[in-house]
């Protein structure tokens, strides 16, 4: 008879992944970073466990949307107090603020929870194509699509 194993915190090995963005969409390349950080491409996954990976994303600032959703896409915050909300275009968010823009994407994509924000603490996105974490030998992962 077998037996499933959950894994345990301390039995954990993390990689380092790294996705391009250049020419990627937001959507296929949020739910691939997500996958990875939830650590679901794993045999052990375990879904109480933080078992996911680091992933380094960079040219976020040449990450697509598809159809008209630059004019459409809406991102909003409210500052809590009366008049304070901020309504931003996906073309805004695109041109002014990328990193931001590719976070809140990923972030949609991980649980709400405790544990998603763990998960959400090992993802680095950076606007350009350089990153200072070449000491951890991040291997380059293809987006499908």
């Amino acid at each position: 008879m077998r037996q499933t194993t959950m894994t345990k915190p301390a039995d954990v090995e993390r990689t380092w992944y790294v996705i391009d963005g250049n020419g990627q969409t937001l959507g296929r390349l949020a739910t691939t970073a997500a996958h990875v950080l939830r650590g679901k491409h794993k045999p052990t996954y375990t879904p109480n466990v933080d078992c996911g990976d680091y992933v380094i994303v960079i040219n976020a600032d040449k990450v697509e949307m598809t159809g008209n959703k630059l004019e459409t896409e809406k991102y909003y915050n409210h500052s809590g107090y009366f008049g304070g909300l901020r309504v931003r275009s996906a073309k805004t968010m695109k041109e002014k603020y990328p990193v931001e823009w590719v976070e809140r994407a990923i972030k949609g994509m991980l649980p709400h929870t405790k544990l998603g924000d763990k998960q959400r603490g090992h993802v680095f996105v950076y606007a350009g194509d350089q990153h200072p974490h070449a000491a951890q030998k991040p291997v380059e992962l293809k987006v499908k699509g």
